[in-house]
């Protein structure tokens, strides 16, 4: 599985591709930043992201998008710049088809760390050990993006099976007439 991983953001972007299966190495296609001006005009900068990331997924082909999701932070205009990013990602890959997960940042750290609650300075040791890197990752936008795909490739088998048995049951559920309305749910 190939997935490209993206930590969001209007200034850094940070872009890593992983490859490989649960339980077994892991290896690192690529890892940059899409970096952008800050003061430049946001319909600029927002393009900008969108043809580093249009390079990306022509340049490595992935098969998965992992994206961070976005939470609420204190400082508002750096979650809208953050959202804006993570947007132009999503349908960056939406429009050619390729699967989009998103992560929180919490769900990356406990997945690549064992914990939740790690700071930028594990998040980056542990995808250099995890992927064999001389050193980690810089910025941290970087090692953060491989920290995402790195989660997605070790958490979508169990979360395929988890769709595919809610699919299962869904598909095998009795539908019901309501007799007022003659409407079957």
């Amino acid at each position: 599985m190939r997935v490209l991983g993206v930590d969001p953001g209007l200034t850094r972007c940070g872009v890593g591709v992983v490859e490989g299966v649960a339980g077994r190495p892991l290896t690192m296609v690529g890892v940059g930043v899409v970096r952008t001006p800050a003061d430049a005009d946001l319909g600029h900068r927002l393009v900008a992201v969108e043809q580093g990331i249009d390079q990306w997924l022509d340049e490595h082909r992935p098969e998965y998008v992992a994206v961070e999701r976005v939470f609420s932070q204190h400082n508002v205009r750096t979650v809208m710049g953050t959202a804006q990013a993570s947007a132009v990602a999503i349908l960056c890959a939406s429009r050619r088809g390729i699967p989009v997960a998103l992560h929180t940042p919490s769900e990356v750290k406990a997945a690549v760390t064992g914990s939740g609650r790690a700071d930028k300075a594990q998040v980056g040791a542990m995808v250099t050990r995890l992927l064999r890197l001389a050193s980690p990752p810089k910025p941290a936008d970087a090692a953060d993006a491989l920290a995402l795909a790195i989660c997605h490739i070790w958490r979508a088998p169990a979360q395929n099976r988890l769709q595919q048995a809610v699919t299962r049951h869904a598909s095998r559920a009795p539908r019901t007439q309501h007799a007022s309305k003659g409407r079957t749910t």
